[in-house]
């Protein structure tokens, strides 16, 4: 499987049989999404404007758009509830986390999680090998992402929905940035890598970040 990072939460799963895309976002991030992506499965965390421009994909994908249990050209993907806040969504609203099973790997994408998750929660996902997690998001100290982290416990995790200087910042300026993320978890010397491509053999046997650039 090739991942690679279209910005802010959105990923691309390309795998033997079919491509998925993350959480596409609008131009008002403050970047385009890239043009020419093409996918057979879309998957939307939550409504906000930022996370699902599904438009911007082009081919005709399946989106899946909330919690349920899909199969989807030899892809299967479990929505969770979740919600994007403390307060049971009256802030923000809903959120679903996905864990997608694509070429015998599992990749759980948490979307714009807003609160801990329970026990029950992490014995739901399973033994996940990538874990995608917004570092950047307000809701969330960074000492509760790392938590998040640690309980999941993947193989590799990959960083995202953090500030960058191509965000709008009127909109976005209190996302955080990714390198008080990564002096959290004591990696502060990571390069981005342009692409991640995994087999499950190939999985690390230690915990590693690994940053994605877009």
């Amino acid at each position: 499987m090739d991942i690679t990072y279209l910005g802010h939460s959105s990923f691309k799963l390309k795998g033997k049989s079919a491509i998925l895309v993350t959480d596409p976002y609008g131009e008002e991030v403050g970047f385009k999404f890239p043009k020419k992506v093409e996918a057979s499965i879309v998957t939307v965390s939550h409504d906000h404007k930022d996370h699902s421009a599904i438009s911007l994909v082009e081919g005709t994908p399946y989106v899946v758009s909330g919690p349920g249990e899909y199969e989807i050209s030899g892809v299967g993907v479990l929505g969770f509830p979740t919600y994007h806040d403390k307060e049971k969504g009256a802030l923000k609203g809903k959120n679903t986390m996905y864990r997608i099973e694509m070429d015998g790997l599992v990749i759980v994408h948490l979307g714009d999680l807003g609160h801990t998750l329970s026990s029950s929660d992490v014995d739901a996902l399973g033994s996940v090998d990538i874990l995608c997690i917004a570092v950047g998001a307000t809701a969330l100290s960074l000492e509760e992402v790392q938590t998040c982290i640690t309980e999941i416990d993947p193989s590799i995790v990959l960083p995202m929905h953090y500030n960058t200087p191509s965000h709008n910042q009127k909109i976005f300026g209190t996302l955080g940035q990714l390198a008080p993320f990564l002096k959290q978890m004591g990696k502060e010397s990571i390069e981005p890598v342009g692409k991640l491509t995994m087999t499950k053999d190939k999985l690390p046997e230690e915990m590693q970040i690994v940053v994605l650039s877009s």
